[in-house]
């Protein structure tokens, strides 16, 4: 059964969902999660799988046809190739943001059920540098995890994601371009965002994607490639046509105008920007008896209500209380 198309009060068309399948992580990114860790939500919490299949059908119907599974981790939710399977066909496109720990295990059979895109996080391509920003020593596991992935024609295209941090990413610029001109990965360089955990975020960590293509292309010359509608990268490709890269400036270049994209975090609260201070509770109504009808006006009373734009380089901005992690990358 279709259903009006979902639109915001800005008259935008609502057709990608970022889903968080979980809060938990095998890993403590220095931009995301303190050392210690994060408390973890109880499992009671976390929307079961058929609860996660009934909303994004819902929402499918209203035209939201792209998704991409997060977390935290997806990896690590427990039998997350069968809720790939279950979502596959649903929609037009289902994607995986994965840190790559445990590709090497899952990456066949997510491909068998239905995943048509990846995203794997990769900061740094030297080993001890790996270990700095992620406070674990997995860098030859994720690359081997990559590699696995790489076999399976239906996976590609492949991007591999690096959060920019000043002081820290300088050293993995020109790292990172020869490995996307040597790999069939396209690289994105994504600006470090306000929503570490520990709330250290400041303008003058951001390394902004202008920066990065500069230094780049004194050595690769780079050329861009047209922006397509509700895009988040600005994509260029190498001049000699050995590969392309991508950057992500949320923070020194919003692309808010056009954005598509709302947001259900592992524990079913809809969020219609990243840097939302309210969310809504689809969870509770869901277990409380509520109709996809009932569903359905909670979900375009949200959305109608979507914020023009985030406000992080204005005066007054204030950061989300919940981390990447907890509200899913």
């Amino acid at each position: 059964m279709g259903r009006e198309p979902l639109r915001d009060g800005h008259g935008r068309l609502i057709g990608d969902l970022r889903l968080s399948v979980t809060d938990r992580c095998n890993f403590r990114c220095q931009y995301c999660m303190p050392a210690e860790g994060l408390p973890w939500l109880d499992r009671a919490e976390v929307l079961r799988f058929e609860e996660i299949e009934r909303l994004v059908a819902l929402l499918a119907q209203m035209g939201v046809r792209d998704v991409r599974l997060t977390g935290g981790e997806p990896l690590v939710r427990r039998d997350f190739p069968t809720l790939v399977g279950l979502l596959a066909p649903v929609v037009d496109d289902l994607a995986i943001t994965t840190n790559g720990f445990l590709l090497e295990r899952d990456a066949a059979a997510l491909v068998a059920a239905g995943a048509t895109r990846f995203n794997v996080s990769i900061d740094s391509l030297q080993r001890d540098r790996f270990y700095e920003m992620t406070r674990r020593d997995a860098l030859p596991r994720v690359l081997a995890g990559l590699e696995h992935l790489a076999q399976f024609p239906e996976a590609h295209p492949i991007k591999v994601n690096a959060v920019a941090l000043r002081g820290f990413t300088e050293d993995e610029l020109l790292p990172f371009a020869q490995f996307a001109r040597s790999h069939p990965y396209e690289v994105r360089f994504i600006e470090f965002m306000p929503l570490d955990a520990d709330r250290t975020w400041s303008p003058d960590q951001v390394l902004t994607g202008d920066e990065i293509r500069a230094a780049i292309h004194e050595l690769y010359p780079l050329e861009p490639e047209p922006r397509e509608p509700h895009a988040t990268a600005r994509v260029y490709r190498f001049v000699d046509g050995q590969g392309r890269i991508g950057f992500v400036n949320p923070v020194s270049e919003p692309f808010c105008g056009d954005c598509n994209r709302i947001r259900l975090t592992a524990d079913g609260k809809l969020r219609t920007c990243l840097f939302s201070l309210n969310e809504t509770d689809l969870r509770g109504p869901m277990r409380d008896g509520a109709t996809d009808d009932d569903l359905e006006a909670i979900l375009r009373d949200a959305v109608w209500r979507k914020e023009l734009k985030h406000h992080v380089n204005e005066p007054g901005f204030i950061q989300p209380e919940r981390s990447m992690s907890a509200i899913g990358g």
